[in-house]
């Protein structure tokens, strides 16, 4: 039973951000006068599958890890030979018969999707679900830690860690993680003091919090759009600096994973309630957007770097390098594929 609750999860999880993601696209596209062939949920032969008023066809199809939304000549977008041989009919709706403005908001659109359903999650969360949250004060400080070197104590409260506010343990864990290649300025509260430390880089401080100190926090309605919207912030910045260090290596791609550790997550979080459902799916939301906004050819962000680069030269790529570019993007997916796959196996066979 546990088993089939950790399938559904996923399917829930992914289903909701990839449709959300793709609907981005397929609106933007139609706003735009493009036409769209075909909307899917899974990749694969379709297994469910119905046509609108407009032409585009709606399926769900048999590998539900995905979704894609095809759009009428994209594929064409580094071909604008093919496009002008073509009959002015079927260059009607045609993804290269509108404006380089319009195809980069066609282009965007999903990302910006992302953000926005986290974005509404987060908010929706912090208005409606009143939580206890653990509170920034240090209850154990591990002997010979960075923390320790550094003076920090227990019964000190942080405040402020480099540029970002402190109010709950779950933000000093983002900060920590955001500061830990380089030395980190943190000011703590200690009785009726204010305290500046500098901590070492290290992926560990060796801070324990106080489990006591908790407090029920719930917003307005201005306050949780706020907090949404900085909650969305600090997801999107974290991710950029875990990958930052993982180029860099920082940090061990040992810690990323595929669509198991997805399920396991999700699993997790459907059994914890509601409420932690739509947080793992605003986090997913999140990762999505940001890993579709890499300059990678095969991505998003490598489509939209390509248009900004087209509008600096003024004219379009393509030819043999774009080809060499594309294959390199799609090799190196591929690649970042098997490595997670391999990192989610070894750890469930135990072989990490």
């Amino acid at each position: 039973m546990h088993v089939i609750w950790t399938i559904v999860a996923l399917l829930i999880v992914l289903g909701v951000v990839v449709f959300i993601h793709e609907l981005g696209h397929f609106l933007a596209a139609r706003w735009a006068g493009v036409r769209v062939n075909t909307f899917s949920i899974g990749f694969g032969p379709a297994i469910v599958k119905w046509h609108d008023k407009r032409g585009t066809q709606w399926q769900l199809a048999c590998v539900p890890l995905g979704g894609y939304v095809s759009i009428y000549g994209q594929e064409d977008m580094f071909n604008r030979k093919k496009y002008d041989s073509l009959s002015r009919e079927k260059k009607r709706g045609h993804y290269l018969s509108v404006k380089s403005w319009k195809q980069f908001i066609i282009i965007a659109a999903g990302v910006t999707m992302n953000f926005l359903l986290a974005w509404a999650i987060y908010s929706a969360t912090f208005m409606f679900h009143p939580r206890e949250v653990q509170l920034p004060v240090i209850g154990q400080v591990i002997r010979d830690s960075v923390a320790f070197k550094a003076g920090i104590k227990p019964g000190d409260t942080v405040l402020r860690i480099d540029n970002s506010n402190i109010t709950n343990w779950g933000e000093l864990i983002i900060a920590k993680e955001l500061a830990s290649s380089r030395e980190a300025n943190v000011l703590v509260v200690r009785g009726e003091n204010i305290v500046r430390v500098k901590l070492a880089p290290a992926e560990r401080w060796g801070l324990v919090a106080d489990g006591s100190k908790t407090e029920l926090r719930k917003k307005g309605f201005f306050g949780a759009i706020y907090s949404g919207a900085r909650e969305t912030y600090y997801q999107s910045k974290t991710l950029l600096t875990v990958l930052k260090q993982m180029v860099l290596g920082e940090r061990s791609t040992k810690q990323l994973g595929s669509f198991i550790t997805i399920a396991q997550v999700s699993g997790n979080a459907m059994a914890a309630g509601f409420f932690a459902l739509l947080s793992i799916i605003a986090l997913l939301s999140v990762n999505l957007a940001i890993i579709n906004l890499l300059p990678l050819p095969v991505l998003d962000g490598g489509y939209l770097l390509i248009l900004i680069i087209e509008a600096i030269i003024g004219r379009k790529l393509g030819g043999k390098g774009m080809e060499w570019a594309i294959t390199f993007g799609w090799v190196l997916i591929l690649s970042l594929f098997l490595l997670t796959m391999w990192n989610d196996l070894a750890r469930v066979f135990g072989l990490m």
